[in-house]
């Protein structure tokens, strides 16, 4: 056989060769995947230091532990600060998780559904929070608060969370009415449905998953918000966040550690049962 038909019709071995780059492609997964374990386990570092932490039998706050106990979580129930502010917390948090899906909701269907002038900024103005740093939101909210003395009130703070927390359901809402098919509605309405009818037997229905994320998310953020609870109510309704950052500025022992392992595992909680309950990935 000559040389030229060799060329032009190399052997089936040669053909069928495995790629010479495959064991370099092997090396970049294995670098990609430690990155992320590396980005993983730096985001995760601190919230397992606090978990050692919670654990641990040193008198004050400091790592690594000396010994183990569950001292610090058995204390927790006599903590007055403690329960007093988490009683704060989830009234308030309940509170404005449901004013703001009444409030969320319809505000999120107007500007998916209907067409009027000033609409883009109107959205932008609805999302805007997301962009102010809280403690100038707090700020305004205290020196607005003062002439109408709602400040130190249950009133203030509900407000001032529901700044935080209408973007998310506005948010989350949108994007569940924006992968919708309006067919079921318009035959809704030919068939002699009014608007209140068709929300509730087709549209609701449709988005409830986005207005599940959207509440569950407004929950957590309002419990855990603390700049604008701090100037808001500091000194007249302590949230829990407040309270904690009281005790960490005159205690150093680990019971805060404990109640920040719980707070961890109710948020997850909730997520998760929501998740499981309600289908909270279809919102996303």
């Amino acid at each position: 056989m000559s040389q030229n038909t060799l060329a032009a019709h190399p052997p089936a071995a040669a053909r069928t060769a495995a790629p010479v780059f495959k064991p370099r492609r092997k090396t970049g997964t294995f670098v990609f995947n430690a990155l992320v374990f590396l980005l993983y386990l730096f985001l995760l570092a601190p919230l397992l230091i606090v978990v050692v932490i919670s654990f641990a039998s040193n008198q004050y706050l400091s790592f690594p532990p000396e010994g183990f106990t569950l001292d610090w979580y058995a204390a927790l129930p006599g903590q007055e600060t403690f329960m007093s502010g988490l009683r704060i917390s989830l009234i308030t948090a309940s509170a404005v998780t449901v004013l703001v899906l009444i409030l969320g909701v319809p505000a999120a269907l107007a500007l998916a559904r209907f067409r009027f002038k000033g609409k883009a900024a109107i959205q932008a103005f609805f999302l805007s929070p997301l962009m102010i740093p809280s403690i100038v939101l707090a700020l305004g909210l205290v020196l607005l608060f003062g002439p109408l003395k709602l400040n130190n009130t249950y009133a203030g703070i509900i407000i001032g969370h529901i700044a935080v927390t209408f973007p998310f359901v506005v948010r989350t809402t949108l994007m569940s009415l924006a992968t919708t098919d309006t067919s079921c509605e318009e035959a809704a309405r030919i068939l002699g449905g009014d608007s209140w009818t068709v929300f509730r037997r087709i549209t609701l229905p449709l988005i409830r998953p986005g207005v599940i994320a959207g509440g569950v998310i407004a929950f957590i953020v309002s419990f855990d918000e603390a700049v604008i609870s701090l100037f808001v109510a500091e000194s007249g309704l302590p949230t829990l966040p407040v309270q904690v950052l009281r005790y960490v500025e005159n205690s150093a022992d680990a019971a805060v550690a404990a109640l920040s392992v719980l707070l961890i595992l109710f948020s997850m909680a909730v997520v998760v049962i929501v998740e499981r309950v309600m289908g909270l990935r279809k919102a996303l």
